[in-house]
């Protein structure tokens, strides 16, 4: 868990475990408060990438209030307040609450990253577009791990995008059931759901000039949706869906809300498309 490489800075300390200790591993500072709300949004995510990177770095939380000496020795005017220290010398700096993104660029430059998982090998492979290769190692690593029902979910989900969606559904349905209610298994549902309308629906370009002929010809933009989601255009096909929304909010009993759904699932609540478009639609709808 991250709290490994988590642990308070005093002055008493300082010198020990993050000056000297930063030629050995580097160290994040962490200059925080109680009272102080974007240090309670920034925390977690240092955490989390203090777990991530499995001992890469150290994180060091100094409470302000308490260590008002050592917060004005470190030159601290405004919280929170980040330093990373390397080899005794400072070398990366920020304050206030900034992207995930933007803090592991800070970090990557002074940090050596972990060991990849050979699960983690299979999703590169899979983003690069290897799905034999992907799909190969999966299964190795179920073989030697079957009750790792995350691995099985991932060869689910790699069959589905090779079209073997029978195998998919196979895998799906001989989950535990406890196994069916997580995010991950969510997601292969609602990819099998829309790859198994895929071959029912009319081609791209038919209902590109369906839609052209007659705007308000609803059912060729719902298809026309679900065609981009199976291309991966999700903020394409949930803006055409909510363009059908606006216009009928219970189009076809309920189905185009529900498929909207459907692909929250699919790309998961950390997806910044699902945040906006999840917003967008409880507006609509409420």
């Amino acid at each position: 868990m991250a709290e490994t490489y988590v642990f308070d800075a005093t002055l008493e300390n300082f010198q020990t475990d993050v000056i000297d200790a930063s030629s050995q591993v580097p160290v994040v500072v962490d200059v925080w408060a109680e009272w102080c709300a974007p240090c309670k949004q920034l925390m977690p995510i240092l955490q989390k990438l203090a777990d991530e990177f499995k001992g890469g770095f150290r994180l060091a939380k100094v409470n302000a209030d308490e260590q008002q000496q050592l917060t004005a020795h470190l030159g601290v005017r405004s919280l929170p307040s980040v330093k990373i220290v390397k080899n005794g010398q400072l070398v990366d700096e920020f304050s206030g609450v900034i992207p995930e993104s933007e803090i592991r660029a800070k970090l990557e430059p002074h940090i050596d990253k972990p060991p990849m998982s050979p699960r983690d090998q299979a999703k590169t492979l899979w983003e690069e577009g290897q799905l034999d290769q992907a799909l190969a190692l999966l299964t190795e690593i179920n073989q030697a791990n079957p009750e790792d029902k995350a691995v099985l979910i991932d060869i689910a989900l790699i069959k589905v995008e090779q079209g073997e969606v029978a195998e998919a559904r196979v895998i799906l349905e001989g989950l535990p059931k406890e196994e069916t209610f997580n995010a991950h298994a969510r997601q292969l549902a609602a990819r099998i759901k829309f790859a198994e309308r895929a071959g029912q629906l009319p081609p791209v370009a038919e209902l590109q000039a369906r839609i052209e002929a007659d705007p308000e010809d609803f059912e060729a933009r719902y298809q026309l949706a679900l065609h981009w989601v199976l291309k991966g255009e999700n903020a394409k096909a949930m803006e055409l869906i909510l363009s059908l929304l606006r216009k009928d909010r219970n189009y076809a009993d309920g189905a185009a809300r529900a498929t909207l759904v459907e692909l929250f699932d699919l790309l998961g609540n950390d997806d910044p498309d699902v945040r906006q478009y999840r917003r967008k639609l409880f507006t609509l709808m409420y």
